[in-house]
């Protein structure tokens, strides 16, 4: 029976040598997956020998790291805003940019509670974490995919935010009447796809085609989003994660529309990845609307 230490210092070696560069912590993260251990726990155990049956599932997940699935798929979850999300192939990975939609929205004023809506939701971390960071709100969370809104379903429930949060499939606005949400948030597809050979095989290889990649250099969605926003109520706001170099369409997207820019957000890259728009107080009131 092989020791924990054993099996610990034979998968980091070998995950220092995969070409995509994983991090050697993850063997410790993959084997207390196995045992049903913290991190934690398997470095304090390393002395204790491994049953043989748990030592070929912990094989068989490396090889599977080692072909470049995340390690986010391989445990069955992601953090985003301090909770834990369920994530498998059919949802985008939650990444630490997107809590910067979150922390933009906390830091507006909205009414009572407000109607939000979250576009493309994947796991449902945005619609989740916004349920349950904003006292009172009902938040409308959609997306293309079912088998992204079955995800999230697993989450809204995980999270008991089952009585503020709805989940529906749709098309970016297709069949949604706009005028009546407060803020709309998205983290859409902004990807070009000229650009998948600069990305790393685990996102290429592994995450959903849908949600990374756009037409039109990456800005279709985005596009959309913002000429659609034209329809939401007076005073009311749309915040996108954008990509790097599409804030300078965004903001002439936005201009067209009749949007105000009333900030920007940049990642811990510096690169401007949340940009903060709103319908001008001003603004004629916008008739019912549905479709694109």
């Amino acid at each position: 029976m092989r020791s924990v230490d054993d099996l610990l210092a034979d998968a980091r070696a070998r995950l220092a040598a995969a070409p995509f560069s994983p991090s050697t912590r993850e063997a410790a993260l993959l084997l207390g997956r196995v045992l049903g251990w913290s991190e934690a726990q398997v470095l304090a155990r390393g002395e204790r020998g491994v049953p043989a049956a748990a030592a070929r599932t912990f094989e068989g997940l490396l090889r599977r790291r080692l072909g470049a699935e995340p390690v986010a798929y391989l445990l069955g979850e992601r953090e985003f805003y301090g909770r834990p999300f369920h994530v498998d192939r059919r949802v985008l990975i939650p990444r630490p940019e997107s809590e910067h939609l979150v922390e933009a929205a906390l830091q507006v004023a909205l009414p009572a509670a407000p109607r939000i809506l979250d576009v493309g939701t994947g796991s449902g971390c945005l619609a989740v974490t916004l349920a349950l960071e904003i006292v009172g709100a009902r938040v409308l969370a959609t997306d293309l995919s079912p088998a992204a809104l079955a995800v999230a379903a697993v989450n809204v429930r995980r999270h008991a935010a089952g009585d503020h949060v709805a989940l529906a499939a749709c098309d970016l606005w297709t069949g949604l009447r706009r005028d009546v949400f407060d803020l709309v948030v998205s983290n859409p597809p902004y990807v070009c796809r000229d650009d998948a050979a600069e990305l790393s095989p685990e996102v290429v290889e592994h995450e959903p085609e849908l949600a990374l990649f756009a037409d039109d250099r990456g800005e279709a969605a985005l596009a959309a989003l913002v000429s659609g926003a034209a329809g939401l109520a007076p005073g009311a706001r749309l915040m996108l994660e954008i990509g790097r170099g599409q804030l300078t369409a965004v903001r002439r997207r936005a201009a067209a529309s009749g949007l105000q820019v009333e900030r920007t957000v940049q990642d811990y890259a510096g690169i401007p990845r949340v940009v903060c728009l709103r319908r001008p107080d001003g603004a004629a009131k916008p008739s019912p609307q549905s479709g694109a």
